[in-house]
């Protein structure tokens, strides 16, 4: 079970080619469960509207076409943030590890501060 890091799933959509080759694998492969984070939602929302970064209109449409299934933000969740070390200072990469942690799923992620949590990671 796998939980993509936002911007694995922004290069997934777009077929980018900074997505590593094991994990187009990973992800495309039909019996994986996929997650994507209510979190990783909220940062595209937050970050297309200022203007950072282009993202699908119709996301919601997107996530369900490549079978990703949705993980929402629970109360465990968040209190979770309040153990981990201050590796990183991005608060929705916080809630990514914290849901890893919580719900036992391996990230999929380029992000090298990352790896530096207590999480089981794809490297991409």
């Amino acid at each position: 079970m796998f939980l993509l890091d936002t911007h694995v799933l922004l290069w997934w959509l777009a077929d980018d080619p900074s997505l590593s080759p094991k994990a187009r694998v990973l992800i495309s492969d039909e019996k994986a469960l996929v997650f994507v984070s209510a979190a990783s939602a909220w940062e595209i929302v937050v970050k297309k509207a200022l203007g950072k970064l282009e993202a699908p209109d119709d996301l919601e449409i997107a996530l369900k076409e490549n079978n990703f299934k949705e993980l929402p933000i629970t109360i465990r969740h968040a209190l979770a943030i309040g153990h981990l070390p201050n590796y990183h200072q991005d608060p929705f990469d916080h809630m990514l590890v914290a849901q890893a942690q919580c719900e036992s799923l391996t990230l999929i992620t380029a992000d090298k501060k990352l790896l530096q949590y207590d999480i089981a990671y794809v490297k991409t």
